[in-house]
């Protein structure tokens, strides 16, 4: 426990991190801190709260002073070495899971020395491979747009050529349009409306102790000028009287954000149900039950486990409705929603692509983010700039979506749900997106 707390939260801390912020403004790298231990030295040594309030090595002016102070007090190197040594123990699942977070926070220790002007420059291929266990590629938007012009036609837009279908997709956004005072209300039904769902046609197929995990105890945020769409912090430090936990998370939604209420309802089951908070909530009660180790409570960012984890989010919602592809779910505008919102992945994966192997500048970056992948000129803004040029999360966490969400999509065509469901859900164990496949018998003969 304690080399993979001072690991995790020494890399977070290194990159301006603070998992004990409510707020996704605060939080980076470490996610969640629900265990009940005690934070570690690389958390609670006075020097890392410089290195925190400083922005750390991301920040436009890095306070090498602070981080110098900080790396002199917390030997964060030996840290991860000793995730390295812990993943020559234990069970083979556990020791593979190990194995692939090591293997991301040595490419995180690499790029902030890269930063610090005290390291080469990090391989793009490497830092890909360390967050989703994949060789980097160009995304391709074709087959997507093709099913939207065609879902788009058939609702009475014209979808003639590139301007004229961007066009109707920003027309078809504005008919559609979540207000922004209903956000809460909306959130509510929507929340309410996966809940059940997920009773349905997820929990059957989990343990019956699953059963009584509330799976969307949230609260919904607005936030303003945030540099992303939302922020679903899993909170999970709450108690009951009997001192079982409330599994509570909130979520901040961008005040900005521009969004159709199809879109809205895939963000729901992606953030909330059966997505991000149900899947944080299982590993939490899965820690409380002796099933998984401390590993599971500080859910770490640019990782293997972070790819898995955006891929069942992605699919959450076919999840949710017991189908495997969008065109069976029964709406479609419904389609149309959950369309847009893979092709806004894709363009994540397209953003990272393009600004770090090819590197284009942001302004064209954004051009064909919003002309290829029709993205909102909100999300085209973000996804070149804040996001893509980033340069840890550039690198590392935007390929990690297109990448968790077409290999959860794959297991669940050849799987059936009730083996891939209890996968997935960590009740094989904690697993990533590589090692998810290793607990399936993936490659064994049938």
């Amino acid at each position: 426990m304690n080399f993979l707390a001072d690991a995790i939260l020494g890399i977070d801390t290194l990159w301006g991190g603070d998992v004990m912020n409510p707020s996704g403004t605060g939080r980076f790298i470490a996610d969640s801190w629900f265990s009940d231990e005690p934070l570690p030295p690389a958390y609670t040594h006075p020097a890392a709260a410089a290195v925190r309030g400083s922005g750390g090595v991301g920040a436009g002016k890095p306070d090498v002073a602070a981080i110098d102070a900080y790396l002199r007090a917390v030997d964060v190197r030996a840290a991860i070495a000793g995730v390295v040594a812990e993943a020559k123990t234990g069970g083979r699942a556990r020791r593979s899971y190990l194995k692939g977070l090591a293997v991301g926070l040595e490419v995180m220790w690499d790029l902030s020395m890269e930063l610090l002007g005290r390291g080469d420059a990090v391989p793009y291929e490497r830092c890909v491979l360390a967050s989703t266990g994949s060789k980097p590629s160009p995304s391709d938007p074709t087959a997507r747009r093709r099913r939207v012009a065609e879902l788009l036609g058939r609702a009475g837009y014209p979808t003639g050529g590139d301007e004229q279908l961007l066009g109707s997709v920003d027309a078809w956004r504005r008919d559609r349009a979540v207000p922004k005072p209903a956000i809460a209300s909306l959130g509510a039904a929507f929340i309410a409306k996966y809940d059940a769902m997920a009773a349905a046609r997820l929990v059957p197929h989990l343990p019956a102790a699953f059963r009584s995990v509330p799976r969307a105890n949230i609260t919904f945020l607005p936030i303003k000028d945030a540099w992303f769409s939302g922020s679903m912090n899993y909170l999970g430090r709450a108690r009951n009287a009997d001192g079982t936990p409330r599994y509570e998370a909130t979520y901040e939604v961008n005040a900005s954000l521009e969004i159709s209420v199809p879109e809205f309802e895939q963000l729901v089951s992606h953030e909330v149900v059966p997505g991000h908070v149900t899947n944080s909530a299982y590993y939490q009660d899965l820690y409380r039950r002796g099933k998984v180790g401390f590993e599971a409570t500080v859910l770490t960012m640019n990782t293997r486990h972070a790819a898995l984890a955006e891929g069942i989010a992605n699919n959450a919602i076919l999840i949710a409705y017991g189908v495997t592809e969008i065109e069976q779910l029964p709406d479609e505008d419904l389609q149309l929603g959950v369309l847009l919102a893979l092709l806004q992945d894709d363009a994540k994966n397209q953003s990272s692509w393009l600004t770090w192997r090819e590197g284009r500048p942001q302004a064209e970056v954004a051009a064909v983010l919003r002309r290829d992948y029709l993205c909102s000129a909100e999300r085209a803004d973000k996804l070149s700039g804040a996001w893509g040029r980033h340069p840890l999360l550039g690198r590392m966490y935007l390929p990690a979506y297109r990448a968790g969400t077409e290999r959860v999509a794959d297991l669940r065509r050849r799987f059936p749900p009730e083996k891939v469901l209890p996968a997935l859900y960590g009740v094989r164990g904690l697993v990533d997106v590589v090692t998810v496949g290793t607990v399936l018998g993936e490659g064994r003969a049938k």
